[in-house]
């Protein structure tokens, strides 16, 4: 057996390609674009990266990008008082506080700042809870993206299938679980203090693995034809590169994984591009939730 490359470029293009298309309905109806706010503290390689990624994204999907970008030093209290102008600009649909934060700002006190209705990261406690208990709210947007692709292979409706997710974060582990719940499939988290992981693995038809361990997942762990999502994004030595070369790779043995695996997700190229196409996507819903308009279709 030779599992499924799950192109998760193509997927996220698609998704952003069906977010335009209903960003010019929603200008139609209400006489504005819907609005991202991405606020960065400091000056980290990595988060200036993601941050100007997701400017370009916005303003190609046809809404409103704001940028604001405070000082490494910057006290917590301009920065929460910075989410509370965010909170009541009209203009704003979506707040996004790019992490991690620096030592001296506690993130769960920014996060708590933002209101969950703008919350287009799905971190605060509200939508958590939202999320939990079957209500509507807003989603973190890796999962969701993870769920999208699961849902493209095996369908909407679960029933019948066993998950196993490897992780236990409020960020990925926890809302995946919670997503593959709703679905009716029959979840299992592990994590670092689960007894014989293989063994719990190698009974789920569904692998989400999100523990951050460079290909920890070997493919003699997985049931034959399983579908694995692999959330991992881990830079490894390359010597084969030449000296001082790394690469990227997932918590899965992504080589090994294809030869019992029926679909997976490869790294890089998986689950990342479908991350800020999600983050997009929870941009316009929340624009429409709070113009009083049904959600868009197809997202």
């Amino acid at each position: 057996m030779t599992a499924d490359r799950i192109d998760g470029k193509a997927f996220a293009e698609g998704l952003r390609e069906r977010i335009a298309a209903g960003v010019a309905p929603f200008l139609a109806a209400t006489g504005r674009r819907p609005g991202l706010a991405v606020v960065l503290v400091g000056d980290d390689p990595a988060s200036q990266v993601y941050v100007g990624s997701k400017h370009k994204a916005t303003v190609e999907a046809g809404m409103l990008s704001f940028e604001h970008r405070l000082a490494a030093e910057t006290p917590e209290a301009d920065l929460i008082a910075l989410v509370e102008r965010l909170n009541a600009d009209e203009s704003v649909d979506g707040i996004l506080v790019q992490l991690p934060l620096p030592k001296h700002m506690r993130e769960s006190a920014v996060i708590e700042a933002i209101d969950p209705d703008k919350d287009v990261d799905g971190f605060h406690i509200v939508n958590a809870g939202r999320l939990a208990t079957g209500l509507p709210g807003l989603v973190p947007c890796t999962p969701l993206g993870c769920m999208m692709m699961l849902e493209d292979r095996l369908g909407r409706d679960l029933s019948g299938k066993s998950a196993v997710v490897i992780g236990r974060s409020n960020i990925v582990g926890k809302p995946m679980a919670q997503l593959l719940l709703a679905a009716n499939a029959t979840v299992t988290v592990a994590h670092s203090r689960t007894a014989d992981l293989p063994a719990v693995v190698r009974a789920a038809d569904i692998v989400v693995a999100a523990v951050g361990r460079a290909e920890m997942v070997r493919g003699d762990w997985l049931k034959p034809g399983a579908v694995v999502i692999d959330v991992g994004i881990n830079r490894i030595a390359a010597p084969e590169r030449g000296e001082g070369k790394t690469r990227l790779v997932g918590d899965v043995a992504y080589a090994e994984a294809l030869e019992t695996a029926s679909a997976v997700t490869p790294v890089p190229g998986g689950v990342g591009p479908m991350t800020i196409a999600v983050l997009l996507r929870n941009t316009l819903v929340a624009a429409h939730r709070r113009a009083g308009l049904p959600a868009p279709e197809g997202l």
